[in-house]
């Protein structure tokens, strides 16, 4: 990663909690408990990267009771920017399970990019995107994503690969400053392997560049092979690391 964009690390990371806001919110000593009914890692966990509290215990507390209270686990995001130092191993002294691991990729926006054909631009979701993003989402993320895409700031530019009057691929992007997001990236089955993710990216860079942002940045799972060959083709680097930790509680039921 380029001296730039390592100078920029944290808010890029504050920007991508942003881009992504949960359905329910509750600070917490400078973390963010948030909450979206499943399927999302960032609209389920808590964004780490600041604290100014006395008692992290009491925190990590705080955490579980609220957990409890809408029976879901109890999840953090974890990275070397989370605050308080030590916290991914106090997590683990609790029991939380480590889980899955991503990756935060960044690069500069490129002065003079194209519109590539093919690529239809709107203000909101149409129901070809919708179907389109929805496919490739597992069982629970596929329940919970429309009201999350609802509650996404009005300023998300949506994106839609177009071919014989069907949609093939979808992408999203929102504005932050001088950041910008790619978000909700997916192909149709039948239209993979036919370049369209790389011509939403470059519409998406264009589309940056017209509104004045200069780093575009994505998060995708660290496993996810395929997505991160693509995106370093297309001039991405990696910006950082992060990794989940869990712990699921067993709710006594009345009378027990």
């Amino acid at each position: 990663m380029s001296d730039y964009l390592s100078g920029h690390r944290s808010a890029i990371e504050a920007a991508a909690v942003r881009g992504w806001p949960a359905l329910e919110t509750a600070p917490i000593d400078g973390w963010l408990w948030r909450y979206s009914s499943g399927g999302s890692t960032r609209g389920n966990s808590v964004a780490t990267l600041s604290f100014h509290g006395g008692d992290v215990g009491r925190a990590i507390d705080a955490v579980e009771d609220l957990a409890q209270s809408r029976a879901t686990a109890a999840c953090f995001t974890v990275s070397d920017l989370s605050q308080p130092a030590g916290l991914d191993a106090k997590l683990a002294e609790r029991g939380y399970a480590i889980g899955g691991h991503h990756v935060t990729m960044a690069k500069q926006v490129a002065l003079g990019t194209a519109m590539p054909d093919g690529i239809v631009l709107c203000k909101a979701t149409t129901p070809g995107w919708m179907d389109v993003y929805l496919a490739g989402l597992a069982i629970d993320y596929r329940a919970a994503a429309p009201a999350l895409l609802a509650n996404l700031p009005t300023s998300a530019t949506y994106l839609s690969a177009v071919a014989d009057g069907v949609t093939v691929a979808s992408g999203l992007t929102i504005p932050d400053g001088q950041f910008a997001s790619v978000q909700c990236m997916a192909t149709a089955a039948q239209a993979r392997r036919q370049g369209w993710a790389q011509r939403l990216l470059q519409a998406i860079e264009h589309v940056a560049e017209r509104g004045g942002q200069h780093i575009l940045y994505l998060q995708t799972s660290a496993t996810n092979e395929g997505a991160i060959s693509l995106y370093t083709r297309m001039g991405f680097t990696t910006a950082g690391h992060y990794h989940t930790r869990s712990k699921t509680f067993v709710v006594a039921s009345e009378g027990a």
